[in-house]
């Protein structure tokens, strides 16, 4: 199924709007939303009015806003935004594969107050604790992991429990007794499905599905 929003303009040398396909089966997912209210009034421009596809689980690319016409077709579809935009390639002349569901990854909430230059957090010592949120696209997320020396050894945090459904993000929790000196802060998540947060994430030239751990560099005095 294509979807084309009212945004239109050139790029890559095409006059054209932006628009999406999906297939048949993931279209008809009982989660996909076409929304026109949020909250229980109508969606603000910056959110996609007067109409709006979501696509839970799937990179925010696939969700067109500004929704102006639905067509089946029964070809792939070559428009700009599918053969070009959003696809993991090497090189920029490679076909790559496209961009969909959101990878594993767990973030955390930078403790302390930031210092600068130097970026770092500055953290008082003893019970600190630290907090984030988790999602995939996959799976539910069945736990998240956090490291308080950079990776070398790794402990799991408490999982909060589910609030609003498969799609919502997991909050997570870990209580860190803070000793004075510098620390790196980890965290990594794995969902039902068996993926795990890389170390380090696979390089493609768009940048996109990063979803390498988390670190911060953090001062405890």
């Amino acid at each position: 199924m294509l979807f084309e929003g009212l945004d239109r303009g050139f790029e890559g040398e095409e006059e054209q709007v932006y628009a999406r396909s999906l297939p048949l089966g993931e279209a008809h997912g009982q989660d996909v939303l076409l929304a026109y209210e949020i909250n229980g009034v109508p969606l603000p421009p910056q959110h996609g009015f007067p109409l709006r596809l979501l696509v839970p689980g799937w990179y925010g690319m696939t969700s067109v806003k500004w929704l102006s016409r639905i067509s089946l077709i029964d070809t792939p579809f070559n428009g700009y935004q599918m053969r070009h935009s959003y696809r993991l390639r090497q090189e920029e002349n490679e076909v790559g594969e496209p961009l969909s569901r959101m990878q594993v990854r767990a973030l955390m909430v930078p403790p302390g107050i930031p210092e600068f230059p130097s970026r770092a957090r500055l953290v008082l010592a003893g019970q600190c604790v630290l907090e984030g949120r988790a999602w995939s696209g996959d799976a539910e997320i069945a736990s998240v992991e956090v490291s308080t020396d950079g990776g070398e050894t790794w402990a799991e945090a408490e999982l909060a429990p589910r609030s609003d459904g498969r799609w919502s993000w997991r909050g997570w929790r870990f209580e860190w007794d803070a000793e004075a000196g510098e620390h790196e802060l980890c965290c990594r998540a794995r969902d039902e499905a068996g993926n795990e947060q890389p170390l380090e994430a696979k390089w493609n030239r768009g940048g996109y599905a990063n979803n390498a751990v988390q670190r911060v560099g953090v001062t405890v005095t």
